[in-house]
């Protein structure tokens, strides 16, 4: 099973898109459970965000099965993102 084709496109699709959407996700969340200034968490968890966005890359990949990588970023992305909103009151 090599990767080429519609596979390897949502690979690529899963890596960049959902890997955004899991680090801006996680980026919320830390922001708000950080215990500093509303400015500093910011700054941290921006920080941070980077190397979420670039594990999650790795992760995908390494994975090599685009369904449970869109499945999984996504639910971890809305799971992030509604505890960040809802801790931030």
């Amino acid at each position: 099973m090599g990767l080429h084709g519609w596979r390897l496109v949502s690979l690529i699709g899963a890596a960049l898109l959902g890997g955004y959407l899991l680090a801006t996700s996680a980026g919320i969340f830390l922001g708000s459970i950080l215990p500093h200034s509303r400015s500093e968490a910011t700054l941290i968890a921006n920080l941070l965000s980077f190397a979420i966005y670039t594990g999650a890359i790795i992760w995908v990949f390494h994975l090599r099965k685009p369904g449970v990588a869109w499945l999984a970023l996504s639910l971890a992305s809305a799971a992030l993102s509604l505890a960040g909103l809802a801790l931030r009151g």
